[in-house]
Formats: structure tokens, sequence, C-alpha cells
């Protein structure tokens, strides 16, 4: 089988597909208060042209593929789109990525559509603080989500926390709990300075080094085991004697460029290889040819960046070439 291999050498197996740039919150980090604007629907990829790509894509290696948003689940029909991917020869594996709203009543659809595991993103385990930094979502809405989807068998469930300093650095032993609790994999993210929010990452960055130190202080024994079944790019600790674990993700204080496996598929049609870059191409116009598709792919893979700048304003390009897209319109 074909390898999508890029000039350093990476080969890509993981395929990110944002159906819907909508999302029925507005968190702070991912866009203002007024939202942003909206892709018409009609420059919306269809699931008939996201399952092209998808088909060639696994023919050239792709096996791995993750479903986000915005938030995925405000799509109608969505478990069709994982049905057919499901079915797709060489996928064999397929998350979610979601705020978890929705999960109470789609769970089991999902699960029965082909659908293995979710990521449940969720920044705060008190009430008052998620309807600040979601601007007036419910947070038993989400508990009651991530319920459902153990329920249903959609394991291992990870819960998606950025770290935020001022915000929920004081948390950090609450979400150890709830992953010990509950069973859970926590997994803690770096504030990423993506589209238009410089200010904010000013403000708001804080290195996981502050996670250890916390953990460490309390008693907190962190263990460090290798990475579960599709753990990407987290380092993975477990707690003696406890099925929970926590995951770091240092998207800016230590790199994982040189492992990236990723290529994202944007809701309006985008082929992006990073978040951080402005490169992208069109796939639509390929669509309807497998062999310009797969060239493509080729193309796209071939050009991708040795690595992204995020946090370093400092090197040639980084704030000239750096993408303005918010994270609902590049899928998280």
């Amino acid at each position: 089988m074909e390898q999508l291999k890029d000039s350093y050498g990476r080969i890509h197996d993981y395929l990110r597909i944002s159906v819907t740039d909508r999302c029925n919150l507005r968190c702070i980090y991912c866009m203002g208060p007024e939202g942003v604007p909206h892709v018409p629907h009609k420059d919306i990829l269809s699931y008939e042209e996201i399952l092209q790509v998808v088909k060639y894509g696994a023919e050239m290696g792709i096996s791995k593929i993750r479903i986000t948003g915005g938030e995925p689940l405000v799509r109608k029909d969505l478990t069709y789109l994982i049905k057919e991917i499901a079915q797709t020869p060489g996928i064999n594996d397929l998350s979610l990525t979601t705020n978890g709203i929705l999960l109470p009543r789609l769970a089991g659809e999902l699960k029965t559509a082909g659908l293995h595991r979710v990521n449940v993103s969720l920044d705060t385990l008190e009430p008052d603080a998620y309807r600040k930094i979601t601007r007036d979502g419910e947070l038993k809405d989400v508990l009651e989500g991530i319920e459902a989807a153990r329920a249903h068998g959609l394991k291992p469930v990870k819960i998606n926390t950025v770290l935020m300093k001022n915000f929920n650095d004081r948390e950090v032993l609450n979400f150890l709990e709830f992953s010990r609790r509950h069973h859970v994999q926590v997994r803690f993210i770096e504030y990423m300075p993506i589209g238009e929010h410089d200010d904010e990452y000013e403000n708001n960055y804080l290195s996981l080094e502050f996670v250890k130190k916390t953990a460490h202080e309390a008693g907190f024994k962190l263990i460090p085991i290798d990475n579960p079944k599709g753990a990407g790019p987290a380092k993975y600790f477990s707690f003696a004697n406890n099925e929970g674990t926590v995951g770091l993700i240092t998207s800016i204080s230590g790199h994982f460029c040189e492992k990236c496996n990723r290529l994202r598929l944007t809701a309006d049609g985008r082929l992006k290889t990073c978040l951080y870059w402005q490169e992208e191409e069109q796939a639509r116009p390929a669509l309807d040819n497998p062999a310009a598709l797969k060239a493509l792919l080729r193309e796209i893979i071939r050009r991708k960046p040795k690595e992204h700048l995020m946090g370093d304003k400092s090197q040639p390009g980084a704030i000239e070439h750096c993408s303005m897209r918010n994270m609902s319109r590049t899928g998280g």
C-alpha cells in the first residue's frame, strides 16, 4: 500500500475531518462573544464529498479518522457519515471530539454506527466557571454526556482540558480526582495561539509543568506509562492501583512536530497539514478525479513544514504566515 510520507520521513496515517463550523457553545478561547461568520451551507462539504477523501485517503495509508467541528454533533444525520466511514476498507480507528452536550441522546446511535470512542472537551468542573468559559453552557449536560458515552461502550472516554492561567489552574487536583473516580483519561492541553487569539494566549498560557508540580506537591504519584491506543502526542501517567490516567499535551513547551502524522480536512473543503501555518489546498476540485485527489494529497504532504512556531514570534515568517483560522473553522 502506498504511504503518505513527507520530506522529513513522517508517515501520515491520520485524518481529522471537520464536518461543520457551527457550534452550540461560544468558548472564549475558540471564538469571540459574537461568534464567527459561518461558512455558507453551499460551501460545506457534503457527506459524499467527505467520503471520497476518506476512500482515496485510505487507499494511501490513512487508517485513523477523527470527526471534529465546530461541534460535530450539531450536523444533521452524522451517524450516516460515521457508519459509512466505519465500513471503509482500511479504516480501523474512528473517533470523535465533542463538547458532550448532545451525547445523552446520540451516544447509542454513534456506537451502533461504528464509532469507537469520544474525546469530550471540558475545561472546568465548576458550574459557574463552565458557564463563563462557554458563555452560558451547563456543566451537568456534559457530565451526563460523559456517562452516556461510558454506558454505551464508547471507551476510553478522554477529557480534553485546556489549562489556562488564573482560570482553571486551581482545578488541576479536581481533574485528577475526576479521572480516578470515573476511570476516564484526563488530558491537559497547553493553550495555543490559534487564529486571532494572541492577546488571550499571552494572558492565559501556562506550561504543563504546572500540572506535574501541583500533583507532586499534593502527593499524587504520577507513574509514566506507554501511550494507550489513540493517545496521539500526549505523554501519559497512571495513578497507583487505579484505572484513571492523565495525559499531557505540550504543544508549546515540548513540540512533538517530529512525530506528527496528521492531515486535516476543514468543513469548507481545505486540506491542511498544520494548525499553525496558513498553507492549505482546496480539495473539492479534485474530488471527482481519484488520480487528481491522490496527487493533491501527495503534494500537500510533501510540502508540510518541519515544525510549527507557536509561541515563538521571533522566527522569520512566524507572524506573516501563521493561520488566522479560528479553531471552529479548522477543526480541533
